[in-house]
């Protein structure tokens, strides 16, 4: 009997220092692992280039986060239409890219807590009054940038007001397209836009209509079902910086 207790405890042992170093291992893995994560790089003031450094809002939260979790990430940069379809097949664990949270991405993607409130304005040329309530909208030209929040809200009330729809990869072209009146709007997120208008980047635009497809969040996404040890280190980081006020310094700094 004295024998078997023996064996039992020693195999209680070995189990045990099993187990601790199956944790340990798991988190050397994780701190060792560096997250390629996407930001598109000329959205401002989340995130753009400055001299030869890239700088804004989302650049610093993912770097305060970082810090706070411990771990490593790389910056990708890529055009938005690109992010969700990176994140699906892999190419990317994650990106912090100005992406709205709606139902349609649920569907592939995981989101984290929200890190900034935001809302679609419609943005015309600083001449153009026609539009001045929702209802303006129809018959108009619209400009669009592909998979974005205002792709969606286009394609979705295309026929309520018979809208015309040009479609464009890449933000210079769609707000070109209105400046030149080759389309009458086009649809941006508030911050983002009214801080370019402010700093004289989009000169002769003017925001028409806000919050025109109710209020939304950013939030970082993952592909649905992976990469939640990022996802949980990004919502605890994201908690501590708001409590030690490192999130408000950031957004002090570029708002």
């Amino acid at each position: 009997m004295k024998n078997l207790c023996k064996f039992l405890m020693a195999a209680t042992v070995a189990l045990c220092g099993l187990f601790s170093s199956t944790i340990v291992q798991a988190e050397d893995s994780i701190q060792n692992k560096v997250y390629k994560i996407a930001v598109d790089p000329a959205y401002p003031p989340f995130s753009f280039k400055q001299g030869n450094d890239f700088v804004g809002i989302e650049i610093d939260l993912i770097k305060a986060i970082a810090e706070n979790q411990n771990f490593k990430y790389e910056l990708k940069f890529m055009n938005f239409d690109g992010v969700i379809p990176g994140i699906v097949s892999g190419q990317i664990d994650g990106a912090i890219d100005g992406i709205n949270v709606t139902d349609a991405r649920r569907k592939v993607v995981d989101f984290s807590d929200g890190y900034f409130d935001t809302g679609l304005c419609v943005v015309v040329r600083d001449d153009y009054n026609e539009i001045k309530t929702i209802e303006d909208l129809k018959d108009k030209k619209a400009a669009v940038k592909k998979a974005t929040y205002g792709m969606a809200f286009a394609e979705e009330y295309k026929d309520l007001y018979n809208l015309s729809i040009d479609y464009y990869l890449l933000t210079p072209d769609v707000v070109l397209a209105v400046k030149n009146k080759n389309a009458d709007f086009f649809m941006e997120d508030y911050p983002v836009i009214s801080y370019q208008i402010k700093i004289g980047e989009h000169k002769g635009l003017k925001i028409a209509l806000r919050d025109i497809y109710g209020s939304s969040q950013y939030a970082f996404a993952v592909k649905k079902g992976s990469n939640q040890e990022l996802l949980k280190m990004f919502n605890q980081g994201l908690k501590a910086i708001k409590e030690n006020g490192t999130y408000e310094a950031i957004l002090n700094k570029y708002l």
